[in-house]
């Protein structure tokens, strides 16, 4: 048996194309791979309307789907964005909460499809990995604290 591609598979509402557009303006190595349209006959889908969308994002494979409202996105699932720097995070942070995205807790956000997205600076990971237990409870107690992750925070809370 072969497998001929491996890739996650997102169901939109409508959105596939724009959301598609959004996440690789942001996210370097990122591109639209292939529009599909819908053929005739496809259910709540007009004939020649986008219906599949196949993205690469950071080098990783995705499937957008225009399947209509039954399956609407919950938190169960997230993009897991690791960024070098503050200015990094706020860039990406500002735009995915645009236009009727929501900001939740501890990096998380919704974008404005719904989809769950946590917005993590590397610094984050390298102090939650700190051999002092102390200094990891502190950094967790901080993160804890805020909505969008702030780096000078967490590197201030894991020095006391």
């Amino acid at each position: 048996m072969t497998v001929l591609r491996f890739a996650t598979h997102l169901w939109f509402d409508r959105e596939a194309v724009q959301a598609a557009e959004l996440y690789t303006a942001l996210l370097p190595d990122s591109h639209v791979d292939r529009i599909v349209r819908a053929g005739s006959g496809i259910p709540g889908t007009e004939p020649g309307s986008p219906f599949i969308v196949d993205v690469t994002l950071v080098g990783q494979q995705y499937t957008f789907f225009n399947g209509g409202p039954q399956f609407p996105f919950d938190s169960q699932v997230s993009l897991y964005a690791l960024v070098d720097t503050q200015e990094e995070l706020d860039r990406i942070w500002t735009a995915l909460t645009a236009d009727g995205g929501r900001a939740v807790q501890c990096g998380w956000l919704t974008d404005r499809f719904g989809l769950s997205w946590q917005i993590v600076p590397a610094a984050l990971e390298r102090l939650m990995s700190d051999e002092d237990p102390a200094v990891v409870a502190r950094v967790t107690a901080e993160m804890l604290r805020q909505v969008k992750l702030d780096v000078a925070a967490l590197e201030a809370a894991a020095g006391g």
